[in-house]
């Protein structure tokens, strides 16, 4: 029952904060690390943005860095059912179901893209980008970029940077401060 009140305390809470983006999203990127602050989720430095659409599992079992972005409709999966499923293939039935639980933690400097899935367990380090739609298990390593599901190192965000800076044929968006 508290975590049914809970949930309806920081979906309400939620919804007020995320009309804000609208008008201000530095504003609502302020109150939002408020709010996730309140509901254990640990938060180390300011996370630069995260989508209102973003969906988090068990905010206990979740640690982000400095500098984070997050796009829209990532979801961040703590816990992980298909146990009961593998149990019940080699006739070993249990009386309910039973979920592994395993954190996620996202380091400083990370871009992850809209639609990504990050599955229990995976740690993500400092300076990553992962790609639209991926599927994130396991460790990602420092300055990787990740694409893919499954989820695939395809190069090194310094290189990236590098090449994309010397381009000649650039249009850049440079955000207001």
């Amino acid at each position: 029952m508290k975590r049914k009140i809970f949930r309806v305390f920081f979906y309400s809470f939620k919804f007020v904060i995320g009309l804000i983006v609208y008008w201000d999203s530095r504003l609502y990127m302020r109150a939002y690390n408020w709010l996730l602050r309140r509901t254990g989720m640990v938060i180390v430095g300011a996370p630069r943005f995260i989508a209102k659409s973003v969906k988090f599992d068990d905010f206990n079992r979740i640690a982000i860095g400095d500098r984070l972005v997050v796009s829209m409709n990532v979801h961040f999966l703590t816990h992980d059912y298909s146990f009961t499923t593998a149990l019940i293939a080699i006739n070993e039935k249990p009386s309910t179901d039973i979920g592994l639980n395993r954190g996620i933690s996202v380091g400083d400097n990370v871009f992850i893209g809209m639609n990504t899935i990050l599955l229990p367990g995976t740690k993500i380090g400092k300076h990553v980008i992962i790609g639209a739609g991926s599927v994130v298990r396991g460790n990602v390593p420092d300055y990787s970029i990740l694409v893919g599901n499954p989820g695939k190192i395809i190069g090194d965000i310094r290189e990236y940077a590098y090449k994309v800076k010397n381009r000649e044929d650039q249009s850049l968006n440079i955000d207001k401060k």
